[in-house]
């Protein structure tokens, strides 16, 4: 047991430290390194089990007595301590959930019993109750100009109706589903089993029923026992002004029906915006590039600049190089959550270079020059 570290240390409590202090210092560690918390994360797991192999010894008096005389070996088989062999660092994390004496610490932390007892008879007894149905999803595809000013568009799903010849009951019609007789109509399998700490309870989705706590013997011939029939539905989506690409609009109550008089699930779209030639797009704020005569540069004014509302006039200075960025305030996207709220534009403006001249511009140009930078 020599790669094992002390339990008071993998704790982090002094070797006087009481059953509150104790207690305490796992319930802080099993939350720090719960897998739900570090899913995928090889070295929290380990440390996860390190601190509840810890906890099960020095939570209960006999096996603390046991360490504090005979450390690790206590535990060895055939130590001094006679308890069995036993290594956390083997077993399932679901074991570990499930039973081993940490069942009030896991109630605390993630709002479930685990281990028996009164919490896992009222979850059973609770198990089939009413259920809320699945959430669907689907994606459009939308303008830039829609994603800016909003739009309603037509999506088609595949939606679950309920079956008009047995009234999502499942059932032919003239019988109805019977209670459960595998799980009593609880939705739940109970099974007790020997471990090396004593008998755990296991609590499980019972495999006849599915958890509904009904079974149906003589199924409706319509829907095949399900209680829906599967349709092609059009529905209408509201595209709020502002919405950006990648994200979804909430549509209640049009997901997957409900078990046990449970509400249905509701359906997610995903909007995907397509991309603009001119405009790019940043949170709230658009961006784009403009090009101006050197004369324009050189003896300012007002320059026609592109924005998503239009053409509009916008002064520049004389002498303005290229390059310079320019903000054009409320040309932007909406505001999502405020809809008096808008970004802004910045457009580069870049002094076009002519490619191409005739023999009388090229001289303009020379007379130009040699009038700007004459020769000393």
């Amino acid at each position: 047991m020599a790669d094992k570290r002390d339990y008071y240390e993998v704790l982090g409590v002094p070797k006087t430290a009481t059953q509150d202090e104790i207690k305490k210092a796992y319930r802080k560690l099993a939350k720090q390194y719960h897998p739900d918390m570090n899913p995928g994360d090889a070295q929290a797991e380990a440390k996860f089990k390190e601190a509840s192999e810890a906890y099960g010894v020095l939570s209960d008096e006999t096996k603390r007595k046991q360490y504090d005389q005979f450390g690790h070996a206590a535990f060895e088989q055939g130590g001094a301590g006679g308890a069995g062999g036993f290594n956390y660092q083997d077993m399932n994390v679901d074991d570990i959930l499930r039973g081993f004496g940490f069942g009030d610490i896991f109630s605390d932390l993630f709002g479930g019993g685990f281990g028996g007892g009164t919490s896992s008879r009222s979850r059973a007894q609770s198990y089939n109750g009413p259920t809320k149905g699945r959430n669907v999803g689907t994606n459009v595809r939308i303008s830039f100009e829609e994603a800016v000013f909003g739009c309603e568009k037509n999506v088609e799903i595949n939606y679950k109706e309920e079956c008009a010849n047995c009234h999502a009951t499942g059932a032919k019609p003239g019988t109805s589903p019977e209670t459960c007789t595998t799980c009593g109509g609880n939705g739940q399998v109970v099974r007790n089993r020997q471990s090396i700490l004593g008998m755990m309870r296991e609590v499980s989705t019972c495999p006849d029923c599915g958890g509904s706590g009904k079974v149906i013997k003589d199924k409706c011939p319509e829907c095949r026992g399900t209680g829906y029939k599967t349709k092609k539905k059009k529905i209408s989506v509201t595209i709020p002004a502002g919405i950006d690409s990648g994200q979804s609009i909430r549509i209640s109550g049009m997901g997957e029906p409900g078990t046990n008089g449970g509400s249905r699930g509701d359906l997610f779209v995903e909007v995907m915006v397509g991309r603009h030639p001119i405009f790019a797009r940043d949170g709230l704020n658009l961006y784009s590039t403009a090009s101006i005569t050197f004369t324009e540069a050189a003896l300012g004014g007002d320059v026609k600049i592109k924005t998503i509302d239009g053409d509009v006039l916008f002064p520049i200075k004389a002498g303005t190089q290229t390059d310079t960025r320019i903000r054009l305030k409320g040309k932007g996207v909406p505001s999502l959550r405020d809809k008096s709220k808008r970004g802004d534009q910045y457009t580069t403006l870049v002094v076009k270079v002519p490619e191409k001249m005739n023999a009388k511009q090229k001289e303009a140009l020379k007379a130009f020059d040699s009038v700007m930078y004459p020769k000393k």
